[in-house]
């Protein structure tokens, strides 16, 4: 039976597509390397608890499905600020987040980096 519930996870990574636009925050890497912890024997592993594996397998499906997406349809395509999906997915990519993060970073600091001879994480040590 764990056989079977392994190839059933092994199926559903190969179908969760992975978004290269956020680097270690992605939904489809992290569930991946979820399923190899897990399932560190391949087929012979002995799962302690097989009906928490089981629904655990049922909820990722139904992420995947959009089965509430499209259960309950929304009126509209925009959030309550008027910012698309496509808007969201621009913003939370990890490029556009380095940006931002250096954008908060105080002058002083700035200044400090870009004269430093040392890189700042052994500034920090």
């Amino acid at each position: 039976m764990a056989a079977s519930r392994y190839r059933r996870f092994l199926r559903l990574c190969e179908e969760w597509p992975v978004e290269n636009s956020k680097q270690q925050r992605d939904l489809g890497s992290v569930l991946r390397q979820r399923v190899a912890q897990a399932f560190r024997e391949g087929e012979n592993t002995p799962i302690s608890d097989p009906e928490a594996c089981d629904q655990m397998y049922e909820s990722l499906v139904r992420i995947h499905t959009n089965f509430y997406k499209n259960k309950y349809p929304r009126l509209k395509e925009t959030t309550f600020t008027g910012v698309t999906v496509h808007d969201c997915r621009r913003i939370l990519a990890t490029d556009i987040l380095k940006q931002m993060e250096d954008m908060k970073k105080g002058t002083w600091k700035r200044l400090r980096e870009k004269f430093s001879a040392k890189k700042p994480e052994e500034d920090s040590k």
